[in-house]
């Protein structure tokens, strides 16, 4: 018989439980039982509900605090020096501080016995080509690795006590050295292969020990063509893990792409079993023709990362082909990858469109999907359910197709992906329209969204105040923030944001073709939880959305406000993407509606547009073949996007957590007058790459870093402006955080900025004396 698995399920609670949690946690309100029993108590609950749906293959230790890397971090006691030094780590514990200060990054005025050059986070970075982040390992020289947690022990155990027996989910050797970074450039991620195995040999045996029977270990890094040395040191590793517990089998998983040429040597491992994703792998035939018969195949039908209904039929024909292939018994149907990228629970919608709710599954509705499939893999001649109707239904909707879109399709010319001029010539007039200093100051956008605010928003939703009363609300939010950044200095404002929830939802709330939820968080990292909005059908810009306040808050000042608006890349990115049409044709209509609201901002007087792009790096496909043509139109959608605008108008795009030396010729084909991205964590290693390759447009690296709650001090920001200026022309340099602020407080904001601001005046003046006395040679 087959049987149903799952390899991950949402960790962050039906009521995001664990975010709240968190934030008390670190905001001192709570202490660390208190965090603990609630972490308990959502691992419980996700077992029991797979287990409620006749889930066979219940995963554990897919639960995490933050993020199951730093999970897998703290297992092999990988910690960096620096946090060994602050005494956050003891020799043989990875303790809850050390765990976060890795995350978060920690304050050096708090450890009087550190001498460690810096309290800095480990970097953070997109998992894979979702909009995951995970904290990238850091490899030093001489770096020693111990066990330095029970965590997947301890859980398997406290499931078994439940009377829940799970498989254990760890990430495998190879892709956790292969999505980390080394410091010691003599060395390679692989060269530490020998001093973790006997780590991962120690968990394994402890958990066969412990009673499991199956294990889950994860490579995803397979997705990607591996080379013969990272090949060789995969069959090394699992020819020694499988040696050395016999009663112990191992289910390797793949996901977000096919084997390929990695097939072979996967299929060759001395393993027990192994995880295709079908969803994205249009090869997934070849790996089921070539499988041995003593694998179990675990074939992933379900889509684990959107939320549209799977077409039992469609699913069905899958499962028929590989039975003949297959003995049933080896069969195992799962989801494409872990329900970890979808919305909980599909029944906390109450306010969905019917019709359009008839098309959707989240996570415990995938759960039954996977049963649902599994009993008809089982069947001898299956009969589809009535709710498979839905699709012919869905596909004839008229709801989805609207003509004047398909016409303003039909209409785009080759001009309207062009600036009027080049940069160079842009740039001169955009200098005598704006008249700023060397070195000019600005944020990405967002300020703190303070609990007032949230109240305020979320009374006027819930019709508590009126639109009359919210909006003199939201004027005098913007108001007091013009205020704040005139005190600090600041030479480019923003408004602050206070009337969006989120950069994505915010622009989805009023575009049709899309739908909002009300309860569809998934998790982007640690305590941060997003909404993605769905979109459904074509989309249409209704009405000016942001026009109005753009013009309101540069009425308060002189100084030049940038308007704020979201890119169509990421906003396809960030939002569930409709499956009937190609993802280039949605993003082109996301673009022709951000042209139009980028038009009548030039139109009602404001100099400078910031449309913001940090998913760009995020829908890079996986495999190297594909990467040409996603490149040509992701920038075609940009500049569809902002080349309505004379030269005078300076077009400022923002990017983080960016894979830049891998990019950098498509970040110069989008064209914008200004970029600002992420470097603060890599102390701007990551500007090498825009050297090198001779970026001609002007840059704001990132010198703060605005996920950590810590305050940069004033000669640390000029170290790093320093450096920046070793590598670029000052000429080149904006100074801005290296994100948003939304998620921070004003306590922590405002000496921030002060401190950014008071940095970059201070360097600009040494440097324009330097440009004036070599002007006097």
């Amino acid at each position: 018989m087959a049987i149903s698995s799952n390899l991950g399920y949402p960790r962050i609670g039906q009521n995001r439980q664990l975010k709240f949690a968190l934030e008390q946690y670190w905001q001192k309100k709570t202490d660390i039982l208190s965090l603990k029993n609630t972490a308990s108590q959502i691992r419980e609950e996700n077992w029991l509900t797979q287990k409620q749906q006749n889930i066979t293959h219940i995963p554990s230790n897919d639960f995490s605090l933050y993020d199951q890397v730093l999970d897998t971090t703290a297992l092999l006691g990988a910690i960096p020096k620096r946090f060994k030094q602050a005494k956050l780590y003891d020799f043989g514990f990875v303790t809850h501080d050390c765990y976060f200060a890795m995350a978060r990054g920690f304050d050096q005025s708090q450890h009087q016995d550190c001498n460690c050059a810096t309290g800095t986070a480990m970097q953070m970075t997109k998992w894979f080509d979702t909009n995951y982040h995970y904290i990238v390992p850091e490899f030093e020289k001489d770096m020693t690795f111990e066990l330095g947690s029970n965590k997947p022990i301890d859980e398997f155990k406290q499931a078994k006590a439940l009377g829940i027996h799970t498989r254990p989910v760890l990430l495998g050797p190879i892709s956790y050295l292969l999505l980390g970074n080394v410091t010691d450039t003599n060395t390679t991620p692989l060269d530490y292969l020998d001093k973790i195995l006997p780590i991962y040999q120690q968990v394994l045996n402890e958990l066969q020990s412990a009673g499991a029977t199956w294990i889950q270990i994860d490579e995803p890094i397979l997705s990607k063509n591996l080379n013969p040395q990272e090949l060789n040191s995969l069959e090394k590793t699992y020819a020694q893990l499988s040696k050395n517990c016999p009663k112990l089998k191992i289910l390797i998983a793949t996901y977000f792409s096919g084997l390929d040429q990695n097939l072979n040597a996967v299929l060759s491992l001395p393993i027990q079993g192994l995880h295709i994703d079908t969803v994205t792998d249009p090869n997934w035939k070849r790996a089921v023709a070539h499988f041995p018969e003593h694998l179990h195949l675990s074939l992933g039908l379900v889509n684990g990362r959107n939320i549209w209904k799977t077409s039992l039929k469609s699913e069905l024909d899958k499962i028929n082909y590989t039975k003949n292939k297959i003995d049933n018994d080896k069969l195992i149907i799962a989801p494409s990858c872990s329900l970890l990228h979808s919305p909980v629970d599909l029944k906390g919608e109450k306010n969905l469109n019917p019709e359009i709710k008839s098309w959707l599954a989240f996570a415990k509705q995938k759960l039954i999907e996977i049963t649902t499939l599994t009993n008809l893999a089982n069947q001898n001649n299956p009969q589809l359910p009535p709710c498979d109707n839905i699709f012919p239904q869905r596909h004839q909707s008229n709801k989805i197709h609207k003509p004047q879109v398909q016409q303003q399709l039909a209409d785009i010319t080759p001009l309207m992906y062009q600036r009027q001029n080049p940069f160079d010539v842009r740039i001169k007039k955009q200098i005598e329209n704006l008249n700023l200093p060397l070195l000019p100051t600005t944020t990405i956008g967002s300020f703190p969204q303070t609990p007032e605010i949230r109240k305020t928003r979320a009374q006027y939703k819930k019709k508590i105040i009126d639109d009359k009363t919210y909006q003199t609300f939201i004027r005098k939010t913007i108001q007091d923030n013009i205020k704040k950044q005139e005190k600090i200095g600041l030479d480019v404002l923003v408004h602050g944001e206070p009337e969006r929830n989120d950069m994505v939802e915010f622009f989805s709330e009023n575009l049709e073709g899309f739908i909002a939820t009300q309860n569809g968080w998934v998790q982007s990292y640690g305590s941060r939880c997003v909404k993605p909005p769905i979109i459904y059908g074509d989309i249409q810009r209704k009405k000016p959305m942001t026009v109005e306040l753009a013009k309101f808050a540069q009425s308060c000042t002189d100084k030049p406000v940038k308007a704020m608006l979201t890119g169509p890349v990421t906003i396809l990115q960030w939002s569930f993407v409709r499956d009937d049409q190609s993802r280039k044709t949605t993003c082109t209509q996301i673009a022709l509606a951000i042209r139009d609201e980028v038009t009548q901002l030039q139109d009602a007087g404001i100099k400078i547009i910031q449309i913001d792009e940090p998913a760009l790096r995020e829908g890079l496909p996986i495999k190297t073949s594909q990467h040409d043509h996603y490149f040509q139109w992701a920038v075609d959608c940009f500049k569809l996007a902002t080349s309505s605008v004379d030269d005078a108008t300076q077009i400022h795009t923002h990017m983080c957590y960016s894979e830049f030396d891998t990019m950098i010729q498509p970040i110069a084909n989008l064209d914008p007058d200004v970029i600002s991205i992420e470097s603060s964590r890599a102390k701007m290693t990551l500007l090498d790459t825009f050297a090198n390759f001779k970026y001609p447009n002007q840059i704001g690296p990132g010198i703060y870093d605005i996920h950590s709650p810590q305050i940069p001090a004033i000669d640390s920001i000029i170290d790093l402006l320093q450096r920046a200026c070793y590598v670029l022309k000052p000429q080149q340099l904006w100074v801005n955080p290296d994100c948003g602020l939304k998620t921070r407080t004003w306590q922590e904001v405002l000496p921030s900025l002060e401190n950014m601001t008071a940095a970059a005046k201070q360097l600009a003046q040494q440097l324009q004396n330097t440009l004036n006395l070599n002007s006097h040679r």
